[in-house]
């Protein structure tokens, strides 16, 4: 058991200094290697506690292990301030900085500003329902119930009922 710890503390040490490398392209990959970490700290957690006790020092390392894996997770998310979190990805491509008057919507380019007052309950304009969140996860939202697409709208998400546009939930100033 002591062995499958060591195992997977010598795995993560050896893949964090990889995961930290990596080409922005390669995020699906960092995110199948996260499940992957995830999937192997609960397995290692259920073993330590087969013999009914687990030990100071097996406490310490899933520990280690939990915090890595939340940092691993951290890296992966989108952050504002961090260029390399957002400037290799493809919905980016377009993106040139802050434009006076417009807002620009990832994977759709630079589009005005609306003023619209966005809040729950109300009906999405038919021009922004288009403008879909690809990958919701990567910006720290909730996966949509069925029926219900993240959009992006003036800078905010906004989560909208597919066939009536009704606004279920919003974030504003999102990204």
């Amino acid at each position: 058991m002591k062995h499958l710890l060591y195992a997977a503390v010598a795995l993560a040490t050896i893949a964090a200094p990889m995961a930290a490398s990596a080409q922005p392209g390669e995020r699906h990959d960092d995110r199948r290697e996260l499940n992957d970490d995830r999937r192997d700290l609960r397995h290692d957690r259920r073993d330590a506690g087969r013999d009914g006790r687990i030990g100071p020092g097996e406490r310490r390392e899933l520990g280690r292990d939990h915090r890595e894996i939340n940092n691993d997770r951290r890296d992966l998310r989108y952050d504002r301030a961090r260029a390399d979190s957002w400037r290799g990805r493809s919905e980016w491509r377009d993106f040139r900085g802050v434009r006076p008057g417009y807002w620009f919507a990832p994977g759709y380019g630079y589009r005005p500003i609306s003023r619209y007052g966005w809040r729950r309950g109300a009906y999405v304009p038919a021009p922004y329902r288009g403008y879909y969140v690809q990958d919701w996860g990567y910006y720290g939202l909730r996966a949509p119930p069925p029926g219900y697409r993240w959009i992006y709208a003036d800078g905010n998400f906004v989560l909208m009922a597919v066939a009536t546009g009704l606004i279920a939930d919003l974030v504003i100033h999102g990204y």
